[in-house]
């Protein structure tokens, strides 16, 4: 039974919500009719959907929903010719009373503000679409991506989406090793990055692992770069290419006419073997989906300050651009750490900018709970309309410390579950039903979930895989070059059903809940990584013959990596070879990713054919119930684990 609710939506408040008044023009007064509705016929519910969000088309689709080929490859508004730019920027560019409305806030970490209008941003979006032809980029080419947050990295996506190239965005923070595995497998002809961003005070030079990633990457012809800072770093005369140069040129007047199921961007995301996978999003899919979740389940309007903490590499960033600028929003970028100089310095923007609507994860409320709440006082917040969380499960205390202390009890907290391959959620808090701790009170209208149990039938207050039966606006068409690991990933375990990866539960009034990945992908602060990445990095080293690596509770972090190594034949375990270890993570991966602890075995607990066991190093560490051991090649190296977490708890 899930706790009582916290929060209940006031009748005048309902009625205010875009959620409520479009049930009403629908015909609907009673939410769980509509929800079953939305999902009872699904191409009905997203030709009203658009409609609702006022995309603009350059030719109307003849068919909402083509399912010739399967539930697995489905194609949205088919026959209809549309440009996500343009319903993000131009439209309300070209009209007199919305032209000058701010449409970027950027701040950056040593406090330099800008504010950039719809217009300005529709001139600037325009010139970069000029470079970036002038330096040989057409439609179809993909364009790298690796930015911190500030206005340039909105202006190449959307830059790249006007002339109907595919933009390819990459976390800020991973190394070059990382990044490098990306460029490759999207064969990136050019990449957008900086010189350098600063993070606490610190001066980060990311074109030293721009440069290191271009090197491994040969389909990579251009670098772009913007001088954020003035920094000492190396230049290529031939390859490089400095943003303000791009920005000389002048605008490029015509947007591309893209086909529903064009592709708009290659977000990758991790599994727990091999490469990174390439969710492909369309522009009748991405855009579409994150403008009604933000706008239809956070109730984002025109003219509202939509914020979320997050980087372009994860899919909250490109949900930022188009769950905001879609609905007419501004959105706020900022480009610094959300703790420096101090605990209040999120609270600071939300008060300074006039945030309506704030986008967190439950690690950086944990990471704040340890300064109290009197910095809270100092800010006023009232401009807050809904507080968003997502990246990983919530524990009750933070959830209720921020309930109580940032939202004084008032504000809903959108707790939002989904992710790369959704272009969105699944499930989340709609602003018109009550709210409890941690879980979510509804799938997304059009979200087809449930819970299935191991014999693949739905259960009720009993933990399951989450999966999706029907298909929706958003979902990743296909994997970058990779349709066989796409329908591998997703649909290989019941027949025609989206098995998303997430134990959940839905009690019987209602609630869902999210406890964890069933598979192996690790969440290290709401960034997700494949454990066969990070082994990937220790393998590299010399001394390193094999890697396992698996995710553990953290209190700050909610899970932090620890990796178990296998040492070649002649090498000794050292304090020094760890330290090594570790700094190779670092550097490789970006600090966010560096394990917590390192620990050398003799071997890993292996399957009969060689499989790692994953699950059995986590249950062995942290002694969890281990299920069948039957398949277990060499039990030894179980106990061997064992003893090792119970030395460390002595």
């Amino acid at each position: 039974m899930t706790e009582k609710a916290v929060w209940q939506p006031d009748p005048e408040f309902i009625k205010t919500t875009r959620l409520f008044q479009w049930m009403k023009t629908l015909g609907f007064s009673d939410y769980a009719d509509f929800l079953k509705a939305t999902t009872d016929d699904i191409a009905w519910f997203w030709e009203e959907a658009e409609k609702a969000l006022g995309i603009s088309w350059y030719k109307r689709y003849s068919s909402t929903l083509n399912m010739d080929r399967g539930i697995k490859w489905p194609r949205w508004y088919s026959g209809g010719r549309l440009n996500a730019v343009y319903n993000a920027v131009e439209k309300w560019a070209g009209q007199t009373d919305t032209a000058a409305k701010t449409a970027i806030i950027w701040e950056r970490e040593d406090g330099k503000t800008e504010q950039i209008s719809f217009s300005s941003l529709h001139d600037k979006i325009a010139r970069a679409a000029k470079g970036f032809t002038h330096l040989g980029i057409s439609k179809g080419d993909v364009i790298g991506i690796y930015m911190p947050m500030i206005p340039e990295t909105v202006i190449a996506m959307l830059a790249a989406a006007k002339i109907g190239a595919i933009f390819s965005p990459i976390f800020s923070g991973y190394g070059a090793h990382a990044a490098a595995a990306r460029l490759n497998a999207a064969e990136v002809k050019m990449l957008v990055t900086c010189d350098a961003f600063v993070r606490r005070g610190n001066v980060i030079t990311m074109k030293k692992e721009a440069d290191e990633a271009v090197n491994r990457s040969p389909s990579v012809q251009k670098v772009v770069v913007c001088r954020l800072h003035d920094a000492d770093v190396p230049w290529h005369e031939t390859r490089d290419v400095d943003w303000d140069e791009l920005m000389k040129h002048e605008p490029h007047e015509r947007t591309e006419e893209m086909e529903s199921s064009e592709p708009l961007m290659i977000l990758y995301t991790s599994g727990t073997t091999g490469q990174p996978k390439g969710a492909v999003h369309t522009h009748s899919g991405f855009p579409i989906k994150a403008a009604f979740d933000a706008g239809f389940g956070m109730d984002v309007k025109q003219g509202d300050a939509f914020f979320w903490y997050t980087d372009m590499g994860w899919m909250m960033g490109p949900f930022l651009i188009f769950g905001g600028l879609i609905n007419g929003a501004a959105i706020l970028l900022y480009d610094g750490a959300p703790d420096f100089p101090g605990p209040d310095r999120l609270w600071e923007l939300v008060s300074r900018h006039r945030v309506t609507h704030l986008g967190i994860s439950p690690t950086l409320i944990r990471a704040m709970m340890q300064y109290g709440e009197d910095f809270l006082k100092k800010y006023d917040l009232d401009s807050l309309k809904a507080i968003g969380s997502t990246g990983e499960p919530w524990n009750y205390e933070p959830w209720m410390w921020l309930f109580r202390h940032a939202g004084k009890g008032k504000l809903p907290i959108f707790n939002y579950s989904g992710g790369t391959e959704i272009a969105g959620g699944i499930l989340g808090n709609v602003p018109i039903l009550p709210i409890a701790p941690m879980t979510f009170n509804s799938p997304l209208p059009g979200m087809a979930a449930h819970v299935f149990n191991e014999q693949g039938d739905e259960v009720i207050d009993e933990v399951g895989e989450l999966v999706l039966t029907k298909p929706w606006v958003g979902m990743t068409n296909g994997f970058w070059k990779e349709p066989d690991r796409y329908e591998n990933a997703y649909w290989s375990r019941w027949s025609d059903v989206w098995v998303h990866g997430d134990w959940a539960v839905r009690d019987e009034e209602g609630y869902w809940t999210i406890s964890g990945r069933s598979d192996d992908v690790i969440n290290v602060a709401g960034k997700r990584i494949g454990p066969a990445e990070i082994e990937s990095v220790f393998v590299s080293h010399p001394a390193v013959a094999e890697a396992g690596v698996i995710g553990v509770p953290d209190d700050l972090k909610g899970q932090a990596v620890v990796c178990f190594a296998v040492l070649r034949t002649g090498e000794q375990p050292s304090a020094h070879l760890k330290t090594d270890l570790l700094k190779l993570a670092a550097e490789t991966l970006g600090k966010t990713m560096k394990p917590k602890a390192v620990y050398f075995v003799s071997d890993l607990p292996k399957t009969r054919n060689a499989k790692v066991m994953r699950r059995l190093i986590r249950a062995a560490y942290l002694h969890e119930p281990t299920g069948d051991l039957s398949t277990l090649e060499n039990p030894e190296s179980y106990n061997e684990i064992a003893r090792l977490s119970a030395a460390e708890d002595l």
